[in-house]
């Protein structure tokens, strides 16, 4: 009689090859790893994860002051959405179905990662590369127009930046759950959750700082100014930052080949057209999880494309393209909300740990729910904290646009820290709920994140398209955005009630996924 499983690899490996009595090989199986281990070995999302703080935190500030209004800087994030919709779907499948002697979800990190890095490389050095091209020769402390030049730079670096933050972040949720074993997919979506909030931590603490110019000098130029300077310094780290991680999870997530052999005729091919065939593998409840995905997600987008600008402009009162004092103002904000992002990162961070034991006590359905209700309270007081600013200001109580309001700062810092704990929710609850469902279909990890993904990048282009001329029409800067996702809140906490599916919290915790393809 043939072993009941033969190992694949020995003493730190991770992956087992799996075959039944009669010799027939199956796809790879977990086997057991440490959770220190397993830990390490999701670092690279810490590295993915302090680029895109970087990136929601200074890029739709940085990208005014290049030219282009506020209204269209919204539009810009279009890229994101599009890049997901094609590229994360795709890459999913492919990464299921990879036979590279590197393993499957590897190739699709590296190569991602480093695109990111340059990516960053080419936004951080946008305007240099604008002035070079023939943007206005004048100095940045005095020109106060439009640099196209720099702008078109920019928008290339920033789609290349979100199609290769797309091709990372479905191989490596989906090599979270191939390799979390024991520990099983809640616990591997907490763990990609705490590094997510590390590397939001170190980001907003990074892009808070207003003295790298004054420690590297050397990057101001006659197009790149302090606050450039600045931006330019935090993404450069990234690069270094990102690299390291990159090699800590390659050296750590040990994945054996996968074989034909563990294929059927129909998974080995991957052309597009199979890849939209797949979709019908997708497991029942997950229309519903994508429904209830899409109408959170429309509450978070203009929190997360606006929020520094909010704190810039309707806190601080400054204006990126006015006065010397506005403009300081407004860099102030810009700085403050980062601080705000730091602290809503440290109670995502906290929350995580404790994600897994509230569902297990009153079930993800409620979990999520709960959250969806809590965003609604918190994009009301932002709206709430607006019009109370907005009040003060024209009352005359901050004097020359240099300054917040104290009690205003306050409940703004407050309100940035609280929405913590729902973000937690939302980057770990739906990719675990979506895992379980996978369980039960042939669909593959990486198919079934990469759909899910589709639910989220759809409001994104909603909001991308919709946000900035929303806010044109009432002429009130980003309250009517933050309006508007305060009622999406109310009804994606509403939908969750009826449509989510109910999941015990027992099987979420302990339902075994690694292996599945």
């Amino acid at each position: 009689m043939a072993k009941n499983n033969e190992e694949a690899e020995d003493g730190s490996g991770s992956v087992e090859i799996a075959s039944n009595d009669r010799g027939d090989v199956g796809p790879p199986q977990a086997r057991p790893i440490s959770l220190m281990r397993l830990f390490f070995a999701c670092m690279v999302a810490g590295g993915v994860q302090y680029g895109w703080a970087l990136q929601l935190s200074l890029l739709t500030p940085y990208v005014q002051t290049l030219g282009l209004s506020h209204a269209l800087s919204s539009i810009i994030w279009l890229c994101g959405p599009i890049a997901g919709f094609v590229v994360q779907p795709i890459v999913g499948l492919w990464s299921d179905r990879c036979r590279s002697r590197f393993g499957k979800r590897r190739p699709f990190i590296s190569a991602g990662c480093l695109l990111i890095c340059t990516a960053v490389i080419v936004v951080g050095f946008s305007s240099d590369i604008g002035y070079a091209l023939g943007d206005t020769k004048e100095h940045c402390s005095i020109y106060r127009g439009p640099r196209w030049h720099a702008a078109m730079v920019y928008c290339l670096g920033f789609w290349l930046l979100d199609f290769s933050n797309n091709t990372v972040q479905g191989p490596t949720r989906a090599l979270m759950a191939d390799i979390a074993g024991q520990h099983g997919p809640n616990a591997a979506n907490a763990i990609f959750c705490s590094w997510m909030a590390a590397g939001n931590l170190l980001g907003y603490a990074c892009g808070s700082n207003g003295n790298w110019h004054k420690w590297f000098p050397f990057l101001m130029t006659n197009a790149c100014c302090e606050a450039c300077a600045n931006l330019k310094a935090a993404f450069l780290i990234a690069v270094v930052f990102l690299l390291m991680c990159l090699t800590v999870t390659l050296m750590l997530a040990n994945e054996v080949p996968l074989l034909d052999s563990h294929l059927t005729k129909e998974q080995q091919s991957t052309g597009l057209f199979n890849i939209f065939r797949s979709f019908k593998n997708l497991p029942p409840g997950m229309p519903s999880v994508l429904i209830v995905t899409s109408i959170t997600w429309l509450s978070w987008f203009p929190f997360l494309l606006y929020d520094t600008d909010w704190m810039g402009r309707e806190v601080y009162h400054g204006n990126p393209r006015g006065t010397d004092a506005q403009i300081d103002a407004y860099n102030q904000g810009v700085r403050e909300g980062a601080v705000g992002l730091l602290l809503n990162s440290v109670v995502l961070g906290l929350s995580s740990f404790i994600i897994e034991p509230m569902c297990r006590k009153v079930t993800p359905r409620v979990v999520w729910v709960f959250s969806n209700f809590f965003v609604f309270l918190g994009m009301t007081a932002i709206c709430l904290t607006s019009v109370w600013s907005l009040k003060k200001f024209s009352q005359g109580s901050i004097q020359l646009a240099i300054s917040a309001d104290t009690d205003v700062k306050v409940v703004s810092l407050v309100i940035f820290a609280a929405l913590g704990l729902p973000l937690a929710v939302l980057f770990s609850v739906p990719f675990a709920v979506a895992s379980q469902l996978a369980a039960k279909v042939d669909g593959g990890q990486g198919l079934c994140i990469g759909v899910l993904n589709i639910s989220i990048v759809i409001p994104q282009v909603i909001i991308a398209l919709g946000a900035g001329p929303w806010d044109a029409i009432f002429d009130q800067g980003n309250l009517p955005a933050f309006a508007l996702a305060s009622a999406f809140a109310l009804l994606s906490g509403v939908a969750g009630i009826f449509l989510l599916p109910k999941l015990s919290g027992n099987s979420f915790k302990s339902s075994g996924l690694a292996g599945m393809h």
